[in-house]
C-alpha cells in the first residue's frame, strides 16, 4: 500500500485571503469597468495639463500678434491662432483649467447646500420638509440655463458669479436626492436604535445618515461636473461667463463663430475639448453608477 506524504509547513501554512469591504470590492469592480477606465482616464489627461499648463505653454494666452491672426495649425502654432494672432494651443491648455475649476467647486458647492437642506428635510420633516420642497420645486420650475442666466444678469457678468449661478441651479438636484435617502433611512432599526440609547439627533447624522447617504452623491456629484462644464460653457458663449482676454473653452467658441467657415480650427479645437471632457466625466459617472449602485448588480 503506497505511503502518502504529509508535508507539515503545507498544513500549518495560513490560507492568504483576500481583504473584502465594501469600497474594496467596488474598486475591484470599478477597474474591471473598461468604460469607466477610459473616462477616468480622459479626465485624469485633461487635470494633468490643466496644472502643468505653465509650463508646457508655448506662448502666453494673452499674447496677441496681429500679423499672425487665424493662422492655420503649424509646427509653431500647434492648433493654429484666432482673430488675434493668440496661440490656440496655449488658450485651449488654460481653457482646461478654468472649466475644471468651474465644474469641480461649483458641484462641490451644490453638494454641500443641497446635502444640508436634503438632511434636514428628510430627517426632521414637517415644516422643515415643506418649505426646503417648496423652495426645490420654486427652483427646479425654471429651465436651469435659464434661471443660471438670470442670475449672473443680476450679479453681473465674470467667471465667478457663473460658478455662483451654476451652483445654486444644481441644488435641487443634490436635495431632492438625499432627501430622498435619508426618508429610506431613518426609519431603519439601526437608526431607531441609535435615538433609543440617547444618541443626538446631530451625532446620528453624521455617524449614520450622511454616510449611508454618499453612494448616490458620489455617483450625481460625477455627473454634474459634466453637466456644470457644458452650463459654464453655455455662460461663457453669450459672454455671461468668463470675460476677455481668460481662455474659457465656451467664450472661444463665442469668439470664433464668425470665422468657422475661414477658419475652422478656431471652433473645433475648443469644442473637442468640451466633448472630451464632457465624455470623460459622463463616462465615469455611468461606471460609478453601476459598480455603486446594488440595482445595478446582478
Amino acid at each position: 500500500m503506497a505511503e502518502v506524504t504529509v508535508n507539515p509547513s503545507a498544513a500549518t501554512a495560513p490560507v492568504m485571503e483576500e481583504v473584502s469591504g465594501p469600497w474594496r470590492d467596488a474598486w475591484r469592480a470599478f477597474r474591471k469597468n473598461k468604460t469607466a477606465l477610459a473616462g477616468l482616464v480622459i479626465i485624469v489627461f485633461f487635470i494633468f495639463i490643466a496644472l502643468i499648463a505653465p509650463l508646457i505653454a508655448p506662448f502666453d494666452y494673452k499674447e496677441q500678434q496681429l500679423m499672425d491672426r487665424l493662422k492655420p495649425p503649424s509646427s509653431t502654432h500647434w492648433f493654429g491662432t484666432d482673430d488675434l494672432g493668440r496661440d490656440l494651443f496655449t488658450r485651449v491648455l488654460y481653457g482646461a483649467r478654468i472649466s475644471l475649476w468651474v465644474g469641480f467647486f461649483s458641484v462641490i458647492g451644490s453638494i454641500v447646500a443641497g446635502t444640508a437642506l436634503g438632511i434636514i428635510a428628510g430627517y426632521f420633516g414637517k415644516w422643515a420638509d415643506m418649505i426646503i420642497s417648496r423652495l426645490f420645486d420654486i427652483l427646479l420650475a425654471f429651465p436651469s440655463i435659464l434661471l443660471a442666466i438670470a442670475i449672473v444678469a443680476i450679479l453681473g457678468p465674470s467667471l465667478q458669479n457663473a460658478l455662483y449661478a451654476i451652483a445654486i441651479v444644481n441644488i435641487p438636484t443634490y436635495g431632492r436626492l438625499v432627501r430622498a435617502k435619508v426618508l429610506s433611512l431613518k426609519n431603519e432599526e439601526y437608526i431607531t436604535s441609535a435615538k433609543a440609547i440617547g444618541m443626538k439627533n446631530m451625532r446620528i447624522l453624521l455617524s449614520h445618515i450622511l454616510p449611508n447617504s454618499l453612494t448616490p452623491i458620489i455617483v450625481q456629484g460625477t455627473l454634474g461636473i459634466a453637466h456644470a462644464i457644458i452650463e459654464a460653457a453655455a455662460l461663457g458663449f453669450l459672454g455671461l461667463g468668463a470675460q476677455p482676454p481668460e481662455p474659457e473653452w465656451g467664450k472661444m467658441l463665442s469668439d470664433s463663430r464668425q470665422f468657422i467657415q475661414k477658419a475652422p480650427w478656431t471652433v473645433v479645437f475648443p469644442g473637442v475639448s468640451i466633448m472630451l471632457t464632457v465624455l470623460g466625466f459622463n463616462l465615469l459617472g455611468d461606471g460609478l453608477r453601476d459598480v455603486l449602485d446594488p440595482r445595478m448588480k446582478n
